[in-house]
């Protein structure tokens, strides 16, 4: 998956899953968050804000990424980083419920590459002659 969408503290992937539900991914590691209070504040608010949107997300992964810190300066309080990744989230879900673009086809005469499996060698028995 590539990045569909940056903000300001988070990264958003979108791709395709083939199965009829959504499902979702949360990447909140310590270097940007080193309270586990504060990964679990983002945690909680990514999982509510899925579970809203779960049915217009049908069919695809969602995979949300926390790429920067929340300064103490700017964000003294949990109820800053909560309005903040209010703001940003709900603008990220509203760019993962977007149609996603069609994947690039294949160009014509190249088939694609042989696996290992689809082609196997016979190998002779041991102990016989090659």
């Amino acid at each position: 998956m590539r990045p569909r969408r940056r903000s300001q503290h988070f990264v958003l992937y979108v791709g395709e899953n083939n199965l009829p539900q959504a499902r979702l991914g949360v990447v909140v590691g310590k270097k940007f968050a080193a309270r586990a209070a504060e990964r679990n504040l983002v945690k909680r608010m990514v999982r509510e804000l899925f579970r809203l949107r779960q049915d217009q997300l049908a069919g695809r992964d969602v995979l949300l990424r926390l790429q920067a810190k929340f300064p103490r300066a700017e964000f003294a309080s949990r109820s800053a980083i909560r309005r903040a990744c209010l703001a940003e989230l709900t603008g990220l879900f509203e760019v993962a419920v977007r149609p996603l673009a069609p994947r690039p086809a294949a160009p014509s005469g190249v088939s694609p590459p042989k696996s290992a499996e689809a082609a196997p060698t016979e190998v002779p028995p041991s102990g016989a002659p090659a």
